[in-house]
Parts: C-alpha cells; sequence; structure tokens
C-alpha cells in the first residue's frame, strides 16, 4: 500500500470532531455490549430457559417501536448534539440501576426487564440524533471513509466489549463489576462528546402533525433503492441472527464458561471490523448491488455453519465470516441513508431505519429465544440461515434496482447514491 493510499484511507481523522464523535462512540458501544453480555449470563444463569433471552431483546426493542417516530422528529427538531449528550446520562443511570440490583442480589428478573426497557427508551432517542451528527462532522466528499471508520470503531467496540464483559464476570464472580465499568466508561465516552464543537444548519421549524411526523417513511419508501437495502439487512438479521442464543451454545453445546461466551460475542465484531478496515482503503467502486446480495446470502450460509458447529474454534470462524458478510451491507446502507438523506429529514430516516435495525436485532433476539424454546437451539439457528438465504432470492427479484446498482457516486447536490450501469 502506497504513502498516498493510506494517508486517504485515515483522511476523515483530520477532522477532530469527526475522532473526538467515534471515541466516544466508541466507549458507549463497549459499555452496551459489556452489559448486553453480563444481562445474558445472569439472566440464563438464574432461570436457565432460553425464551428468557429472547425477551432481553423484546425489552429492549419495543420502546423502540412505540417511540421511533417521535425521537425522529425530536433529532430533526432539537440540537442534536445536546440530545445525544442527554441519552449519555439516561445510559449511565441504567448501568447503575443494574449495579443495584446486581450489588443487592437480587433473583427477580422482572427488575432487570424493567431497567433494559428504560435503556430501550433511552436508545430509541440516541440512536436517530447521534447517527444524524455523523455527516455534519466531515466534508461530504470525505463521508464514505467516515462512514468505514465509524463502522470500523463500532465493531472495534463489539470485539472489546463482550470479550472485557467475559472476563470481568468471570473475575468478579458476578455482573456488579460489569455493571461498574460500563457505567465508568460510559462517563469517559460523555466526556468525549462534550468536546465536539459543531454548528448545526439551520432546519425550518415544523409543526408537531402526522404529515411531518410520518415524513422519514414517506422518504424511504419512495427511494426503492434505500428501501430495498434496510429491507434486506432488516428480515437476513431477523431470520439468522444467533446472538441471543449465545449463553446456551456456550454453557450447553461447546461446554465453555463466561470467558468462552465473551470470545462467541466478540468473533462476528472482529469480522466485521475487518471487513470495515478493507473498506476503508478499499471503498466498493463496481457492482455494489450484487456483492451486497452476495454478501448477505453468505450471512446466511455461515449462520448455518455455526449452528451445527460442536467445535469452539468452528463456531469462532463461521461467526467471524457472519461478521465479515454483514459489514459490507452495512457500510453501504450507511453511506446511502445518511447522505443520500436531506439533513431537514435526516432524523426522521434514520429513526425509520433504526427501526428496521432493531427489528433485526433485538427483535430477532426474541424470534432466536422462542423458535429455540419451540424446535430446539440448533434447529433454530438452521431454520434462521436457511431463511436468509430465501430472503435474498426474494429480494433479488422484488428489487431489480438493489440488484443492478453498480456504484456509489457522487449527485450534483454533493450527495450520494447507488446508480446502475444502465
Amino acid at each position: 500500500m502506497s504513502d498516498h493510499e493510506r494517508h486517504a484511507g485515515l483522511v476523515a481523522f483530520r477532522y477532530s470532531n469527526f475522532t473526538l464523535f467515534v471515541v466516544a462512540r466508541f466507549f458507549l458501544v463497549a459499555a452496551l455490549e459489556m452489559q448486553s453480555v453480563a444481562v445474558g449470563w445472569q439472566i440464563y444463569d438464574i432461570t436457565r430457559r432460553p425464551l428468557d433471552l429472547g425477551l432481553v431483546g423484546l425489552a429492549q426493542f419495543l420502546p423502540v417501536v412505540f417511540l421511533f417516530l417521535p425521537a425522529g422528529h425530536a433529532a430533526d427538531r432539537f440540537h442534536r448534539k445536546k440530545l445525544v449528550v442527554v441519552c449519555y446520562v439516561g445510559f449511565a443511570v441504567c448501568y447503575a440501576l443494574l449495579l443495584e440490583i446486581a450489588h443487592i442480589g437480587a433473583r427477580d428478573i422482572r427488575f432487570i426487564y424493567v431497567v433494559l426497557v428504560l435503556l430501550g427508551i433511552v436508545r430509541a432517542f440516541n440512536a436517530p440524533a447521534g447517527r444524524s451528527l455523523l455527516p455534519l462532522l466531515v466534508p461530504t466528499e470525505v463521508f464514505p471513509n467516515a462512514v468505514a471508520w465509524n463502522a470500523t470503531t463500532f465493531q472495534g467496540a463489539t470485539i472489546l466489549g463482550p470479550a472485557l464483559g467475559g472476563l470481568l464476570y468471570a473475575a468478579f464472580g458476578g455482573p456488579a463489576g460489569v455493571y461498574g465499568i460500563a457505567l465508568a466508561v460510559t462517563v469517559v465516552a460523555m466526556l468525549s462528546l462534550f468536546r465536539v464543537t459543531l454548528t448545526e444548519p439551520d432546519r425550518p421549524h415544523e409543526e408537531v402533525n402526522t404529515r411531518n411526523v410520518l415524513a422519514g417513511l414517506h422518504y424511504i419508501w419512495t427511494h426503492k433503492l434505500i428501501l430495498g437495502s434496510i429491507s434486506l439487512d432488516l428480515f437476513a438479521v431477523l431470520l439468522g441472527g444467533a446472538v441471543a442464543l449465545l449463553p446456551v451454545y456456550a454453557r450447553d453445546i461447546l461446554h465453555t464458561g463466561a470467558w468462552g461466551l465473551g470470545l462467541l460475542r466478540a468473533a462476528p465484531g472482529t469480522g466485521a471490523g475487518v471487513m470495515a478496515l478493507l473498506l476503508a482503503y478499499r471503498p466498493l467502486r463496481s457492482r455494489v448491488g450484487k456483492i451486497m446480495l452476495f454478501c448477505v446470502a453468505g450471512f446466511g450460509a455461515f449462520t448455518i455453519v455455526f449452528g451445527i458447529s460442536r467445535s469452539l474454534t468452528l463456531s469462532l470462524i463461521a461467526l467471524f465470516l457472519v461478521g465479515m458478510s454483514d459489514m459490507v451491507s452495512v457500510v453501504i446502507r450507511g453511506i446511502l441513508v445518511q447522505v443520500a438523506t436531506p439533513d431537514a429529514v435526516r432524523g426522521r430516516v434514520n429513526a425509520v431505519d433504526m427501526i428496521f435495525i432493531g427489528a433485526s436485532n433485538e427483535l430477532g433476539e426474541f424470534e432466536s429465544g422462542l423458535t429455540a424454546h419451540w424446535f430446539g437451539t440448533i434447529p433454530a439457528v438452521v431454520l434462521g440461515g436457511m431463511g436468509t438465504l430465501v430472503v435474498v432470492a426474494l429480494w433479488a427479484w422484488l428489487f431489480p434496482e438493489l440488484r443492478e446498482a453498480d456504484k456509489l457516486v457522487p449527485t450534483q447536490d454533493a450527495r450520494v447514491q447507488l446508480v446502475s450501469p444502465k
């Protein structure tokens, strides 16, 4: 790699606001991942029911379902950085509550679910506001590089967070230490975010009515490439996600402990981080639609491999490849949703996109827990991976615009969109 290519790959870090933002996001996501490992292991240790692991995802997703429209409107109406800071305070309060629950040794998991619902509320407002900040931190021509590096640091946090969460759980002999560290890490994230200085563009003041609140839904529905890309991710990960069942695999199938659960949780993030780095230095230049469809199919295939594996090594490799495959669609969707959307409606569009992501993750966790309860853990994961392959085939037929999309190119108004070679 030449010096020119190396410096071009790091161009987003020339802007201090971007650097401070991704540092804050790195620590916040690491704290969320640590908490997620601790909660999963704590609940399964108490009840030994896979369905309860699925309810962890549902408890965090339902608030997003009910609040995504007002959250998106808030992100477009209020100062986004201030809104994100308030949300970071909310995360810290939730970790303090989990720490208190663990400290008193409560065995009633309903208390934990109440805090998870509060976390879901905070995440509902944090996601659209935080994601809408990103295009304001760098010039438009640098944004694809910023998306790749933002994804890289996110995946770095998903690597460190679960592994550290599992190790701390084992070292402290319980979840209290994990929640305490997560609280401290969130405070560090808050301090980094405070140092971000930017002037947000003036957005027209809009009255609160049905039309304005639903503007994000209308925008996505009328832009089929965006609709196809984010709905593909929704249904593929909804069916193929196996993260919620990792405590079952770690304890009952692979016969490892909390440290093994941390490694399993970190493996997809490791693979995704590697792919994000590759995309930062070698951005996609052609056949973007076909590449995305191919990689989502790979996501389903490697999920099947993980489902049938009885070896910790093979399971880690399969999850690593799952993460690499998923990252391609994450980067493409990130560029589309953030840059190809006018700033005036970006918060509302991000809120809708958040629902798709949340449905594929938290609701996917509930789906995994429920199908594992019905059919068994291994059949649930394998059937989910097969379902992802079916979704890819259907979307290639239903969205020819997505299948034929060729390049990510700048438009005349300095935005970015997918275009067909035709």
